[in-house]
């Protein structure tokens, strides 16, 4: 699978810890990240990702392209609730964007590791099981 891994600065840490916890499952698939977020987990962990833009200039937007493309399997996007942000529009537009296109997502640490623990069952091969457009 192709998973891409965004979070904003105050959640940059907690998506590191995570990437570490699990980085046995997720060196069995594609990682891409945004520039900052993508450096600290790939020193890490020494997991091999496709690093894009820092997610201010345009990052997240290259994420949106391979999502529009089917490139992308599952989204790891750890927000941080507490800070409004400039750019909170353009996140809307990602997560609809993963809802278009039925893209797993995780804005927060328990529904990564529900989407992770998913990924390391095989729970989350759906497009090889469902026609989603048979639903």
């Amino acid at each position: 699978m192709n998973i891409a891994l965004i979070a904003h600065d105050a959640k940059k840490e907690l998506m590191v810890q995570f990437c570490i916890a699990y980085c046995g499952i997720l060196s069995r698939h594609n990682i891409c990240a945004t520039g900052t977020t993508g450096k600290m987990v790939a020193e890490a962990t020494g997991l091999k990702i496709t690093r894009f833009l820092s997610g201010e200039q345009g990052g997240d937007q290259q994420i949106m392209a391979r999502i529009g493309y089917n490139e992308i399997d599952l989204l790891m996007f750890f927000r941080d609730p507490l800070n409004p942000k400039p750019h909170e529009a353009k996140e809307m537009d990602l997560l609809r964007l993963c809802d278009m296109h039925n893209i797993p997502v995780a804005t927060n640490i328990a529904t990564g590791e529900v989407l992770i623990h998913g990924l390391e069952r095989g729970d989350l091969d759906w497009r090889n099981i469902v026609n989603p457009g048979s639903l």
